[in-house]
């Protein structure tokens, strides 16, 4: 639920409570002022008639029966409420009567006085009333709809604003937001504190991929080298005469190869968020995908899988083709590492697809961290855990989708990427 309309719930529940309960009194306070002017109309009457009868002439002749009574027989006294019957309506009408004894005089015995006034005009007075309540009622809540349609559109367009271009916002474009300071103040506070938080996070994404990028390069020789004198060690003939060394220079040597294919999917990765493969080429990716099957044959045949292919005919797809290698490379690699001894691996390849799939076992866990840097499925695995990680820097790099899924039936393994159409 948006905050205006949740707000907006809350005034109209306080306006409908606070417009009944004023209704109510308004109601009571209107009623008890006619029946009081009522009271005194009859009280009034009252002393007209006793000051007529004071004078010593006999009780008038009633002309409206309704109107005035009187009862040679003891009625309660005083004032209440009776419903008569209208001779023209030919319904109950509400009256207030007032009733009072009356002396008889000389030689006259005494009476009861009941005098009466209709109180039709007061229901009319407060039915009116009510009325007017409610269409005031109406109106209040027509106001508060239009008003809440009214701020939303015009006074919440700035917040509209900030969260579509925070939503569009991407780190990797090296630039912090740009969002306008609009004139309601909350706004342009909010505004002034992501641009200034954005500015520190572009800041501090720079630092960190300079010093991603320098200690890459920095380590690059000094990797290269050990690598290379390990290599010219393990040759020394005289290694032959210590059996305790030779294993040693070997799992140092393997230690130095793990950490020169961690070294280069990082300088990999980096280069690929610093946006430095924009130059791209017209690719053939069937034949690539020949080819990468092709070099890795001797890894499939010592794995004993079979590789399918069903590349159909493709347009040829504008890609960087260092890139195109390690997609294909790590997505291939990826399918044999995770596979099971006679097992397959399959490539299909249309306009719209590249799939790869592979026999293996059930894999734990979410998919969606499958993705995830350093993620291993298996710890004693001496891959550093960065090839889906680059596969999906790629994919995101070209606007491609990545996509993985399970089949239980077969126990397959499928990594689908979704191309964009060729424009």
């Amino acid at each position: 639920m948006k905050l205006l309309a949740a707000t907006n719930r809350y005034y109209v529940l306080l306006s409908i409570g606070l417009f009944a309960v004023g209704s109510g009194v308004l109601y009571r306070g209107v009623d008890r002022a006619v029946r009081h002017e009522v009271e005194e109309q009859l009280l009034a009457q009252r002393q007209e008639l006793e000051a007529w009868l004071a004078g010593g002439r006999p009780l008038p002749v009633a002309t409206f029966g309704q109107q005035y009574g009187t009862s040679p027989t003891p009625r309660p006294v005083g004032y209440s409420d009776t419903l008569l019957l209208d001779l023209n309506e030919h319904e109950l009408v509400p009256h207030r009567q007032l009733t009072f004894r009356v002396a008889g005089g000389v030689r006259r015995a005494p009476a009861w006085v009941t005098l009466r006034k209709s109180l039709v005009e007061t229901d009319d007075l407060l039915a009116a009333v009510l009325r007017g309540m409610l269409v005031l009622l109406a109106l209040l809540l027509g106001g508060i709809v239009a008003l809440h349609r009214y701020l939303s559109r015009r006074l919440w367009a700035p917040f509209r604003h900030t969260l579509a271009a925070l939503r569009a916002y991407d780190l990797q474009q090296h630039q912090p937001l740009a969002l306008p300071v609009p004139a309601i103040e909350e706004f342009a506070q909010l505004n002034q504190a992501l641009n200034h938080l954005s500015g520190r996070l572009v800041a501090d994404y720079e630092s960190l991929r300079e010093f991603t990028a320098n200690a890459a390069h920095e380590t690059q020789t000094p990797l290269a080298i050990m690598q290379a004198q390990l290599e010219q060690l393990l040759q020394v003939p005289a290694l032959a005469d210590d059996p305790a060394a030779a294993p040693l220079l070997a799992e140092l040597y393997g230690a130095t190869r793990r950490l020169s294919r961690l070294h280069q999917a990082l300088g990999l990765l980096s280069r690929i968020e610093n946006g430095q493969y924009a130059d791209a080429v017209p690719l053939d990716l069937a034949a690539l995908v020949r080819e990468k099957t092709g070099q890795l044959a001797p890894l499939l045949e010592a794995r004993g899988l079979t590789p399918h292919l069903h590349l159909a005919p493709t347009p040829p797809r504008r890609l960087h083709p260092g890139l195109a290698d390690s997609l294909l490379h790590n997505l291939l690699h990826n399918a044999i590492r995770h596979n099971v001894p006679g097992g397959d691996v399959t490539v299909r390849l249309t306009d719209k697809i590249l799939e790869v799939s592979n026999s293996g076992p059930v894999i734990s866990g979410d998919p969606a961290r499958f993705f995830e840097r350093f993620r291993k499925h298996n710890a004693a695995s001496k891959s550093p855990g960065l090839g889906l990680s680059i596969v999906q820097q790629i994919c995101a790099y070209y606007g491609f989708g990545l996509s993985y899924e399970f089949a239980p039936a077969g126990a397959r393994h499928t990594l689908r990427v979704a191309f964009r159409p060729v424009g």
